[in-house]
């Protein structure tokens, strides 16, 4: 367990797997049903923080992450529109809960299509937020404008906090931390707040109609 948290560590993985890992992450967080684990909020800051030590180009940093954010969604579409349904009866295992599709269902149907932007910012609901979709059969060039919005938006925000704060704090690395803690607490909030409501209200959560 220790060794799987210390691999999930995002300071650990910037530096580790350098630029083509910080890619890979967010592509596999963005479309890959499996990749719900990986910190993608805390990856991108602690990668704009190294951005501005030197570390990364913040140019290149940001226009691939952007672009593997956006691929990303892309193909958890196409994997939610070959797959259909069978995924929502699908058996939970170490890699896939279903609980995970309701918490997702749950957003859907507070904000409809704007899922697709605002689900880039909660972790878990990311992942899954583009396979609905393509179950739902929303239309593609109505969600690829929200992937677009959505990626552009979420890379540009999380990279450029971590950069500025790289760029004005001394030693910021010696806060990461904390800051990273901060990240987690806040994206987790509104799944925090979905799950109060739903255990207030007492109603089930329903697949989203309409998408």
């Amino acid at each position: 367990m220790d060794s799987l948290l210390h691999f999930l560590d995002p300071k650990f993985l910037v530096t580790t797997l350098g630029l083509v890992g910080v890619f890979a992450i967010v592509f596999a967080e963005s479309g890959l049903f499996f990749g719900f684990f990986f910190p993608g909020d805390s990856l991108l800051f602690t990668a704009g923080l190294f951005a501005a030590q030197g570390h990364f180009d913040i140019s290149a940093l940001w226009i691939g992450t952007t672009i593997c954010a956006i691929l990303g969604d892309s193909v958890g579409y196409a994997f939610g529109r070959r797959v259909g349904l069978k995924l929502l009866t699908r058996e939970d295992s170490f890699f896939f809960r279903r609980e995970h599709i309701h918490r997702t269902e749950a957003f859907y149907e507070m904000h409809g299509k704007k899922t697709i932007v605002l689900a880039r910012f909660v972790p878990i609901v990311r992942t899954f937020a583009p396979i609905l979709a393509g179950i739902g059969r929303m239309k593609y060039r109505v969600f690829l404008s929200y992937n677009i919005a959505g990626g552009t938006l979420w890379t540009t925000s999380i990279l450029f906090l971590g950069y500025v704060l790289g760029s004005m704090i001394p030693s910021v690395e010696r806060y990461i931390l904390p800051i990273v803690l901060a990240i987690v607490l806040l994206s987790f909030m509104p799944l925090f707040l979905e799950y109060r409501k739903s255990k207030q209200t007492g109603n089930p959560q329903t697949p989203p109609g309409g998408v």
